[in-house]
């Protein structure tokens, strides 16, 4: 299984003007030995070609591929219209941007900000996931929401979701431990629809379990690491990735990490 680095992790970085993606991109080959990106859209300055054909240069050079484009500004439900439209059209600029990149999953927020999804949201959310889901099946990738906030937080939405779409191309990304409903359960729950994940440093003591949840379920993905304090982060996120390393090899003693 690799492992990835979210560059969300670098956040606190990125806003003291001390890391960009390009630097991000050397941290995660040189300093922490890995072969994965995983690109959170804020540290990208914009969706223009000429640019990110210089990211994925940069990859490229490194030998790096992108196990994920993690987007923000792109959730699919908003009450109001006009918010749904203009989110529409970053979403098709964001998966364009992730065809650019190579990338191997891409998450756009289910978005809603209450718990409980009305018909009208769950059609809306069902019909645009199943566009993007056709889309990324065409393009060899897979795309999906992370369980991040609002409506996505409960397994049950996602699954009602992942069965309506019903797309091999589907998927989610799996917050460990980020439900407000069921949360002894969701990571278990779904599981199965993971294409890929982020282990938070909350998470790190029930690492061991949470990395056997997904064994359990044959998850083929990356195991991603995501850090959010925005203080410390180079060493913050080499203790976790050196946590989620020693699970791994005690779960799998013959993995090269």
């Amino acid at each position: 299984m690799n492992i990835s680095i979210a560059s969300f992790a670098f956040h606190g970085l990125l806003q003291e003007g001390k890391m960009d993606v390009f630097g991000y991109l050397e941290s995660v080959k040189y300093r922490y030995h890995l072969n994965k990106a995983d690109i959170w859209n804020g540290m990208l300055l914009n969706t223009e070609e000429d640019y990110l054909k210089k990211v994925r240069e940069a990859m490229d050079e490194k030998g790096l591929t992108l196990a994920n484009l993690c987007v923000d500004g792109a959730h699919l439900w908003e009450e109001d219209p006009g918010k749904r439209e203009l989110n529409y059209q970053n979403a098709l600029k964001n998966l364009r941007a992730a065809e650019i990149l190579g990338a191997e999953t891409v998450r756009i927020d289910m978005g809603g900000h209450d718990i409980d999804m009305s018909e009208e949201q769950f059609e809306y959310t069902v019909d645009r996931y199943k566009e993007y889901a056709s889309r990324a099946k065409e393009g060899g990738y897979k795309v999906g929401p992370e369980n991040h906030w609002g409506t996505s937080r409960v397994p049950s939405n996602i699954k009602k979701v992942y069965d309506a779409v019903n797309d091999p191309a589907f998927g989610i990304l799996l917050h460990f431990d980020n439900w407000d409903v069921d949360k002894e359960n969701g990571d278990r729950l779904c599981a199965p629809y993971a294409f890929h994940t982020h282990m938070a440093a909350w998470t790190i003591p029930q690492c061991d379990e949470k990395i056997d949840i997904l064994f359990d379920s044959g998850y083929e993905g990356c195991l991603g690491v995501e850090h959010h304090s925005g203080a410390n982060e180079y060493i913050e996120v080499e203790w976790q990735l050196a946590n989620v390393r020693r699970a791994l090899k005690h779960r799998s003693p013959v993995l090269s990490l």
